[in-house]
């Protein structure tokens, strides 16, 4: 399974959001310019968000997008699915041969697994809470 821009700049979208909650709404404007990337293209992305109650606009001169929910209530498969599609490792996977099948529902779980218990949260203090690097070591 590979995330596609779209994935990918969505969660970017998201999480600027969450580090942003509670101080109102933040403009795509801005969101692309720290991130350098489409201002253009962010604003096609935002749609399905919307459409999805995840983020709602705010209009005006100092308007723009807030989260829809709390950062701990919104989890990276959530995003990923309403702009990636369903979930899946392979496309046909009931014609496969049973060894191979359970394989794919294997990998298929595991990645849902993990995009469905990582929140906006984590993903935004990420860092933030003394997060080492997993290769260093300490004696």
């Amino acid at each position: 399974m590979k995330i596609s821009t779209k994935g990918r700049y969505g969660l970017t979208i998201m999480i600027e959001l969450a580090k942003n909650n509670g101080n109102g709404p933040m403009s795509l404007k801005s969101i692309a310019k720290e991130n350098n990337l489409s201002e253009h293209y962010l604003e096609q992305l935002v749609a399905p968000l919307r459409n999805a109650s995840l983020v709602k606009s705010v209009r005006g001169a100092y308007g723009g997008y807030i989260l829809a929910k709390e950062p701990n209530e919104i989890t990276a498969g959530d995003i990923i699915r309403i702009l990636e599609g369903p979930i899946t490792p392979v496309e046909g996977i009931e014609e496969e041969e049973p060894a191979k099948q359970e394989l794919w529902i294997r990998i298929r779980d595991a990645v849902k697994d993990v995009l469905d218990t990582t929140t906006l949260e984590d993903l935004s203090t990420y860092g933030e809470k003394g997060v080492q690097d997993p290769y260093m070591f300490y004696i």
